[in-house]
């Protein structure tokens, strides 16, 4: 009996914080701005508890009753609010309104759970035992679900069914309690009822699961979803029309298969094609392949590192034969060296130097991106360049992200380089800007490597020309204690609707 009571709380702790993190893991995903996201849903959700907390004082009769109701709730509601969520957002307009209804309305069920369950126990263990234990389970509950989740739950099961096993595993507990306190009880038969019908949608979820994804996935995209995961890192999707293959990370544009080119080449040889001798290259970033392609390219270049966090990723476009195809199967070069390891921390435990550097990281749409956009990273990869070495930055659009784009170009100067800002227009996205950083005098190359289809050398001149609605404004470097560059660029792209 007390076994299964402690297992029960440590389920029932454990359960109450996955929904939590599940909630905050979809916002984020799908309206950026971890940072944000996260912490606005755990207020909101803590808010809810502590109401819950307060409500339970007015539940005075039928306890145990009650106890299994919320439990067989909370499985429902909770089980099912990543795919409720997922499904709505390009259906509701109100989305916002609409999440943290859900985070209260869980919050509040999760909060009424342990004072009623302490309620239901406290004729039965000493008091001085209740409060300690059952408290202590449900910290450690708290543990359990904050390692599990990010670790195994989220790349593993997917957000949809963490949510729908995390249900059934609170109507498990409804069930319990409804056979332990079966004496307190007058309506049993109801009350089973309720918890099997709970479980037996859940259990119709489980066995739907992947075609809700698709559908809610499939309402997020113009074209069709033709590959999903979920990484420990971040939301893959490819999707294709015709010809057209599309990579999306966390909902965002990464390219378009019938542009990506005019992007590759403006990020690659305006500085590779500068530099007399790019014998050796690191890439960070780029694991779609589609960068070390164009550095490959370049006969001078003998070596290639390439680091990107995230193995899933490298793995897709080293193996998928479209995707190889794409990149002409650069990941899989002899030339070619594949480190699979954050950046910030490579760099710092790597003293290893490089003739050039194509940082092709997502935009700075959150604080874990946008650490690889400040002072003290573009200074920490200064010190991995030879003599005469240079850096090239992909650096979000100087026309729709205009602040952010000269935020960037600042942050490169501030860390020691000479900066050169450029442009190139990419259909897919519009205007789209770089930096290249140089610890030298900065020469425009004068050559381009043969069967480019978009860079040629009476071209190259327009790249570095920034009409008035993009030039130079005057920015503040980003640095890694205030992040600055994370609020300017959700603030601009926000105002576009991105």
């Amino acid at each position: 009996m007390n076994l299964a009571l402690f297992v029960s709380i440590f389920v029932v702790a454990t359960c109450g914080l996955v929904y939590e993190l599940v909630a905050g893991a979809l916002a984020s995903y799908l309206l950026g701005d971890t940072v944000l996201q996260f912490s606005t849903v755990i207020g909101a959700y803590l808010f809810a508890m502590g109401l819950g907390s307060w409500l339970s004082r007015w539940v005075g009769k039928n306890l145990a009753a009650r106890f299994v109701q919320i439990e067989a709730l909370v499985g429902l509601v909770g089980g099912f609010s990543a795919a409720v969520l997922f499904a709505a957002f390009t259906y509701v307009e109100g989305f916002r309104v609409l999440l943290y209804a859900e985070v209260l309305a869980i919050g509040t069920l999760v909060g009424m759970e342990i004072p009623l369950l302490m309620r239901l126990l406290k004729n039965r263990v000493e008091f001085r035992d209740l409060v300690s234990q059952v408290l202590a389970l449900d910290y450690v509950g708290a543990l359990g679900a904050s390692l599990l989740f990010p670790l195994w739950l989220a790349p593993k099961l997917g957000l949809l069914n963490t949510a729908l096993v995390f249900g059934l595993l609170n109507v498990a507990v409804a069930l319990w309690a409804l056979r332990v306190f079966r004496g307190e009880i007058a309506s049993g038969g109801w009350l089973r009822a309720q918890c099997l019908g709970s479980a037996a949608a859940l259990v119709v979820g489980l066995a739907f699961s992947a075609e809700i994804g698709a559908f809610a996935e499939g309402s997020l995209y113009a074209d069709e979803v033709i590959f999903s995961k979920s990484t420990p890192y971040q939301r893959i999707v490819l999707t294709r029309w015709k010809e057209d293959l599309r990579l999306f990370l966390n909902g965002h544009l990464q390219f378009s298969s019938m542009d990506e080119y005019r992007y590759h080449e403006s990020l690659v040889h305006p500085a590779l094609s500068a530099h007399p001798h790019p014998k050796s290259v690191l890439i960070l970033g780029g694991g779609d392949g589609l960068a070390a392609r164009e550095a490959l390219r370049d006969p001078r270049v003998a070596r290639v590192t390439l680091v990107d966090l995230d193995g899933d990723m490298t793995k897709l476009f080293a193996r998928n034969p479209l995707l190889t195809r794409l990149n002409h199967g650069s990941l899989t070069d002899p030339r070619l060296r594949l480190i699979n390891a954050d950046a910030f921390r490579w760099l710092e435990g790597h003293e290893e130097r490089f003739d050039a550097a194509i940082v092709d990281f997502p935009d700075p749409s959150n604080y874990s991106v946008g650490k690889l956009y400040t002072t003290t990273f573009y200074a920490l990869l200064r010190r991995r360049l030879e003599a005469g070495g240079l850096i090239v930055v992909q650096a979000t659009s100087p026309l729709f992200a205009r602040r952010s784009y000269w935020t960037i170009e600042r942050t490169i100067r501030e860390a020691g380089f000479a900066t050169v800002p450029y442009h190139a227009y990419v259909p897919s996205f519009g205007e789209w800007g770089f930096v290249i950083g140089a610890t030298a005098p900065y020469r425009r190359p004068t050559t381009l490597p043969p069967g480019l289809k978009f860079l040629a050398k009476d071209s190259l001149e327009a790249l570095y020309d920034f009409p008035s609605d993009m030039a130079r404004v005057e920015a503040e470097p980003n640095r890694l204690n205030t992040q600055l560059l994370v609020h300017a660029y959700e603030s601009e792209w926000e105002q576009i609707g991105r």
